[in-house]
């Protein structure tokens, strides 16, 4: 819903704005196969009721439907998500991560499909464009591990601990599923304060790659 947002937020901007995806982990001790349903899992994290995980699910359903996001956390499969991590940063190499993040989320929230399952991730992947060959070599190997780890070390440096956080040219940050107004009155105001601001008039000499020009008193 973060990203629903965020991208909401982009349209209304005139301003060239580049989105850079990076692997975080949630649950990094999640098992591939889990038995349990979404409901079970946040009332053994939390120590509440099935009825009140289930209850509290409600709003971001709600909010979800708002901001476009079909939410369908009754069937979802809970996984773990490190290979999906691992296929959408072989996407990346090829060009293709915005699409490969875009269809695992909608695979996972919205379709329910499992996508810890080495043959889902392939067949996913394939969707986008990617070499299904290719997919399934890496997946049969560690390839790709080291750059998740990476991204993953370098959230943990900026001092991330949820998601979704949003950092901006390395330097402000917005965190939590913030409404898309406030993502954009953040970037116009980021924006703003990185514009360059000529201090001096135009009577100083200029030099490029062809010479200087020299201002004629």
């Amino acid at each position: 819903m973060g990203k629903k947002r965020l991208e909401d937020a982009i349209k209304q901007i005139d301003h060239p704005i580049e989105v850079m995806y990076r692997c975080f982990e949630l649950d990094p001790t999640m098992e591939r196969d889990n038995k349990q349903n979404m409901y079970e899992k946040l009332a053994q994290k939390y120590g509440m009721s099935i009825a009140t995980a289930k209850a509290n699910t409600e709003n971001m359903v709600q909010m979800g439907k708002e901001a476009g996001v079909d939410f369908q956390f009754d069937t979802l499969i809970l996984t773990n998500t490190f290979d999906a991590h691992r296929v959408t940063m072989f996407a990346k190499n090829h060009g293709l991560m915005h699409e490969m993040t875009n269809r695992i989320l909608r695979a996972y929230f919205t379709e329910s499909k499992h996508i810890g399952d080495h043959e889902t991730l392939t067949e996913l992947a394939a969707e986008v464009g990617l070499n299904r060959n290719a997919v399934e070599k890496m997946l049969a190997s560690d390839e790709m591990a080291d750059a998740v780890r990476a991204d993953e070390e370098t959230g943990r440096q900026y001092g991330i601990t949820g998601v979704p956080f949003f950092l901006i040219n390395k330097k402000y940050a917005l965190t939590g599923a913030q409404p898309t107004e406030v993502i954009v009155n953040a970037l116009k105001k980021i924006i703003a304060e990185d514009e360059i601001t000529v201090l001096n008039n135009q009577d100083g000499a200029i030099c490029d790659d062809e010479g200087c020009d020299i201002p004629k008193k």
